[in-house]
């Protein structure tokens, strides 16, 4: 075993943590987990722990084989909601099969294959995620009444804002899993809320993305609530995202970020199904803020990418089409082999657009390349890219593509 992970197995022994989860995800980046007893963490460290994973999505059909789970030490939290003694903690996993070779279909591990292609080339990767979701309250058997928690607007506050302690603990709660939430609000929509958090490597912040996603719904049920995170529960209030900021550094200190965001326009169309895989995705493009056409602006935050700038003045991007129903390990994947090759290929970028095409004339629209609307169209853009075919397994993209 590895210097960490015999210090794991110390901790585990004398902070009495009875159960360790061995947590991943399906292709879709639902997070799926096995409980071991500490007795058995030894042998998961060194020879891994075998499933069945037949009825996971993505690994299931021709892959009807075993996977071994390989619990990665350096993600391991404590899960605050649980007993205080007799604790259990959470490690992410990378899968491989019975002789070792990866699984194809583990979406994590094409985050980092993608990092590693990146740092090879001489850049590096940071995101931050903010994440929107609406609180509804629940009925008598704890399933949701779409009813949602309050009729508060964009940064109401308390009373108005029944959301603000939810929020609280919410924060609180991911603080004491080390991670590091920014800000949190009330947004538009009734009981609609967003949590942003600060810069990570990519698959730290995927990790956290993953994470948070559990605590949300943890905390929710705790307080009676159901949280929701379809990407438009309402046709007529404001859509959920998930905005994603992305910042590159070149290894020659050259500024990059706007070839970045030229490879990022080349190829957002093909990609869109993975930022966008369910049906509702496409009813939120175009309304309320969510964008519709394939632009970027560094003054009008409403196009799909907004140029902007972090906390010590340096250049980054802002993707605003995807929503939480999306992986984020196949989403951070794509957008940094995007910003790859237009930094490589010295991408010339488009000229900003910096009013609202919504509000243009129907002729000035035509200008403008549109997102796909539909998921049919996503799909068939995804299937005939060579971009996603040269960094999506085959085996993945076919379930995205429903071919």
């Amino acid at each position: 075993m590895t210097h960490s992970e015999l210090e794991i197995m110390q901790y585990i022994e004398e902070e009495d943590v009875k159960f360790i989860r061995l947590a991943f995800c399906d292709i879709y980046g639902a997070q799926k987990n096995i409980s071991i007893q500490r007795g058995e963490l030894q042998r998961a460290f060194e020879h891994g722990i075998a499933i069945d994973a037949s009825y996971i999505a993505g690994f299931g059909g021709d892959y009807g084989e075993d996977i071994w789970l390989h619990p990665e030490a350096d993600t391991i939290t404590v899960l605050p909601w649980r007993p205080e003694h007799g604790k259990v903690v959470r490690m992410f996993c990378s899968l491989s099969y019975a002789d070792g070779t990866p699984v194809e279909a583990d979406t994590r591990t094409i985050l980092k294959n993608a990092v590693a292609y990146a740092r090879e080339r001489g850049y590096r990767f940071h995101f931050k995620s903010e994440l929107q979701f609406y609180l509804f309250k629940t009925d008598e058997n704890d399933e949701s009444t779409h009813t949602p928690y309050d009729n508060a607007g964009y940064m109401d506050i308390a009373p108005r804002d029944k959301g603000e302690n939810v929020r609280r603990e919410i924060c609180l709660t991911l603080e004491q899993m080390g991670i590091a939430p920014e800000s949190s609000h009330h947004e538009a929509g009734p009981g609609q809320n967003e949590i942003d958090f600060t810069y990570a490597d990519p698959l730290s912040s995927a990790d956290n993305t993953v994470t948070f996603l559990s605590v949300v719904r943890t905390i929710a049920a705790r307080n009676g609530l159901y949280a929701d995170f379809s990407p438009k529960p309402f046709a007529d209030k404001s859509g959920s995202a998930l905005h994603i900021t992305m910042s590159v550094h070149s290894k020659s200190g050259e500024q990059v970020t706007d070839y970045a965001i030229a490879g990022m326009l080349d190829h957002i169309a093909a990609m869109t199904v993975f930022l966008n895989p369910t049906d509702d995705s496409y009813r939120r493009f175009g309304r309320l803020k969510a964008p519709k056409y394939i632009t970027w602006s560094s003054k009008n935050r409403a196009q799909l990418i907004a140029a902007t700038l972090t906390k010590n003045g340096n250049p980054c991007l802002q993707l605003r089409s995807p929503d939480p129903e999306a992986n984020p390990y196949l989403a951070f994947a794509l957008m940094i082999y995007a910003a790859v090759e237009g930094i490589e290929k010295k991408t010339a970028l488009s000229s900003s657009t910096d009013k609202d095409v919504l509000f243009m004339s129907a002729e000035e629209q035509k200008l403008f390349r549109l997102l796909p609307d539909t998921i049919d169209k996503a799909r068939s853009a995804a299937h005939d890219s060579g971009f996603i075919k040269a960094h999506i397994p085959d085996h993945v993209l076919k379930a995205y593509c429903n071919r």
